[in-house]
């Protein structure tokens, strides 16, 4: 183990921006580490009795950062540490907040099971009332299980040894911050769900509670940099869940976009009978609305070209949890640099804290679901997701609504099956997916299945990934979307993977991935199990390879009846070397160049 580790507390920013209080403790720093490489330390005691190594939390052991470094299979970890709750805290119930636990995690507090969760990339809490109260001692004990055998959403983790193909170290335990936060005892606030209705100026604010008191009441106070926007309030004695309505004076409208990512501030508060504040904590908010028109996807009413890029959330170090914040800030700036507009965010439920800054920053992303795991390898059946990825997802529904940024929702990605005349457990679990996702928000249009197995055929948007590299070619492929017969993924041997097209607005959502390792660029053709791969043959030369980025670009920018593209990919990725900046985040390409490319008119946003 590294002897080096950081002494300050990494990751010490507030980790849920959109609903802030004001008292919390952050966990994060060092913490009592063991692998449990067989999954036996319960039964060996590992639960009640010092561990033998140590970590830095928030990086995952496999990290550098972590102090560790250990990228061979653990089957479960086992962290410990002891804290003292503030004694400030006097006369509140305490919360034990994961940002995310990779995959499946028990968590002791002296002695006691207080929480299990399932799913590698989205938040669970755990009550400590009546184990640990505030001037406490509370001996925080977490078990993570991460198995490499059996179906599980992981996302692009390798469930071989070596980083191969588009699979990459894998990520086991605890990967974002830990936090402990003091809430009143006999009701509070939960997370808001906050929807804007630009068609009355106005916000829906949805304010659960934990339980109903006589004379209690909701309050959310609206406002901006002049003061004072709009008050709205409810009784919370009567419902489970008081709704607001919010509407924003004519005067004081002032709507979200890429040109001006506007933010309302939020306060949120819970009244007693006597008008005292109970609990309150801070938000925000952005008005905007999606739509869909024919073929079109509109921001704000008007079609607004989506031009985005794919991004997988790795870091070199921290693999999948960025090194600090600044670096959430630097790979959204990095894709506005280069031309694009937002983001497919890609394998992974990003971290809470890149939807804050892609909302500040006026950067479109497509919230999506680390899917890939569920291979069976029983032929026209080949893909089993189970209820766990329901689940989960509906976690990460509920989590993310609110954020503006987000204008679309992508459960599943590149689902493959042939269709025949049976239903499949892949067939059930994507419409249970896309109705859970209509469900939990309508506000947003949602996909099915980015690019290969639509099953559902009311999805509201219609896709393909294709990674042809000759622009003419690509050309030919796209040609077909205005009579209705676009292109569209299907299997090797041509046998459909999905339902015929309906018409839906498309996009094609994978393409380019080109080829550009500058190391290798003279060299032969390689092999991508190997340290250096891309898409289609390697240009020889940066003109080449802006040439071909050219070509493909244009290709979608100049069809009136695609709505956006996303190209492959921001950044390189271990062995994948078909970003446009390196994995290091360093330069590759003349990124005015790229912009340039980019940001001429598209035929979809015409006026006409």
């Amino acid at each position: 183990m590294s002897t080096t580790l950081p002494l300050d507390v990494p990751r010490p920013e507030y980790p849920r921006p959109q609903f802030v209080r004001e008292a919390w403790l952050n966990l994060n720093g060092r913490w009592q580490f063991e692998t449990d490489r067989g999954d036996s330390g319960l039964e060996r005691g590992l639960r009640d009795r010092d561990l033998t190594g140590e970590i830095v939390v928030p990086f995952c052991p496999e990290s550098e950062l972590s102090g560790i470094g250990d990228t061979d299979f653990m089957e479960a970890v086992w962290y410990r540490r002891t804290v003292t709750i503030p004694e400030e805290w006097s006369g509140s119930d305490v919360l034990l907040h994961f940002g995310a636990v990779d995959h499946d995690a028990t968590v002791w507090v002296n002695g006691t099971e207080v929480a299990r969760h399932r799913g590698g990339f989205t938040p669970f809490t755990a009550e400590l009332r009546g184990v640990a109260a505030p001037g406490e001692d509370a001996v925080i004990v977490v078990r993570a299980r991460d198995s490499r055998h059996g179906p599980q959403a992981r996302g692009k983790q390798a469930t071989w040894y070596a980083n191969t193909h588009c699979h990459y170290t894998r990520t086991t335990g605890i990967w974002q911050t830990v936090w402990l936060e003091p809430v009143p005892s006999a009701a509070r606030l939960k997370r808001p769900r906050i929807t804007p209705d630009l068609g009355s100026n106005s916000f829906h604010v949805d304010l659960p509670i934990t339980g109903n008191l006589p004379g209690h009441r909701v309050r959310a106070v609206l406002s901006d940099g002049d003061g004072e926007v709009v008050t709205a309030s409810a009784r919370a004695d009567l419902d489970l869940c008081p709704r607001l309505v919010l509407t924003v004076p004519e005067d004081r409208v002032r709507t979200w976009s890429p040109a001006d990512p506007h933010l309302y501030d939020l306060l949120l508060q819970l009244l007693d009978a006597d008008g005292a504040v109970v609990d309150e904590a801070a938000s925000y908010a952005g008005l905007r609305s999606v739509a869909v028109h024919g073929k079109r996807v509109l921001l704000n009413g008007a079609p607004v070209f989506q031009r985005l890029v794919l991004d997988q959330g790795y870091y070199p170090d921290g693999l999948m949890t960025a090194p600090t914040d600044a670096d959430l800030v630097r790979d959204i700036e990095l894709g506005l640099r280069a031309g694009f507009n937002g983001a497919r965010l890609h394998q992974k439920v990003f971290e809470e804290r890149y939807l804050y800054h892609a909302d500040r920053l006026g950067y479109l992303v497509w919230g999506e679901f680390g899917d890939w795991g569920c291979e069976t390898g029983v032929r026209d059946d080949n893909q089993r997701p189970d209820a766990s990825y329901v689940a989960q997802w509906l976690e990460a529904l509920e989590r993310d609504h609110s954020h503006p940024s987000i204008i679309g929702w992508c459960p599943l990605n590149e689902t493959y099956q042939n269709l025949h005349d049976r239903i499949t457990p892949l067939d059930d679990v994507t419409r249970a997916m896309f109705l859970a996702t209509k469900q939990a928000d309508p506000s947003r249009p949602v996909i099915d299945a980015s690019g290969y197995a639509h099953r559902v055929p009311e999805t509201d948007v219609y896709d393909s990934h294709c990674y042809e590299q000759d622009p003419e070619a690509f050309a030919r492929a796209m040609s077909g979307l205005a009579e209705d017969r676009p292109y569209v993924n299907t299997g090797p041997d041509g046998r459909p993977w999905s339902v015929p097209y309906r018409g839906q607005p498309y996009f094609c959502s994978e393409f380019g991935g080109i080829w550009w390792d500058a190391a290798a660029a003279a060299t032969a053709a390689g092999d991508e199990t190997g340290t250096s791969w891309g898409y289609g043959e390697r240009p020889r030369t940066v003109k080449e390879f802006l040439t071909r980025f050219e070509g493909l670009v244009d290709v979608l920018l100049d069809d009136p009846d695609m709505f956006g593209y996303c190209y492959t990919q921001l950044t390189d990725v271990f062995q994948e070397r078909n970003g446009v900046y390196g994995f290091d985040r360093g330069e590759k390409f003349d990124t005015a160049v790229l912009r340039r490319i980019q940001q001429r008119s598209a035929a979809c946003e015409s006026t006409d």
